[in-house]
């Protein structure tokens, strides 16, 4: 039974897909891939180079660490670290803890990348609701939080509320 006044759900309770919800996240997905796209295209960067210094900007992990984060395979990872180092966008550095582990970490114009980029994705994914009124747009914010936490297994806290 619909508990709320349009809810699509299949009254069964059978848990079947709410094909606008879907339609509309999946057609959301595909807005800010596109936007992720054309921002790394104007930066002359690939999209996993762009994701690669989106992750350095506040961080300097371990190959590993990082194959974690862009949810890579260690290989693909050191092909892209080898790439992005050839471009200078990118240093190796030996871990203090130990000599054999490799942290990476951006170098000054792969900082500026990526602080371009950020800014930029930033602006046009803000874009997106720019036909939302204030509350409807922090509503947003705080539901796709949500989906996020709850998808990546992190339950909501206050300490972390706005941050992923």
């Amino acid at each position: 039974m619909a508990d709320r006044e349009g809810d699509r759900r299949d009254p069964a309770g059978a848990g079947a897909p709410e094909p606008e919800l879907v339609d509309g996240l999946v057609q959301l997905s595909f807005l800010i891939q596109e936007i992720l796209s054309q921002a790394a295209v104007r930066h002359d960067l690939s999209v996993a180079q762009l994701r690669l210094l989106g992750v350095l900007r506040d961080r300097e992990p371990g190959m590993q660490e990082l194959a974690r984060y862009l949810k890579l395979d260690k290989s693909s990872v050191t092909g892209l670290i080898d790439r992005a180092e050839r471009r200078g966008l990118v240093r190796r550095t030996a871990h203090p803890q130990d000599g054999r582990a490799v942290r990476v970490a951006a170098t000054a114009y792969g900082q500026e990348l990526a602080a371009l980029g950020a800014a930029e994705i930033a602006r046009q994914v803000a874009g997106l609701a720019d036909a939302l009124p204030g509350a409807d747009r922090a509503r947003l914010a705080q539901l796709a939080g949500s989906v996020v936490r709850h998808a990546i297994g992190r339950p909501h806290s206050d300490a972390d509320a706005g941050h992923l």
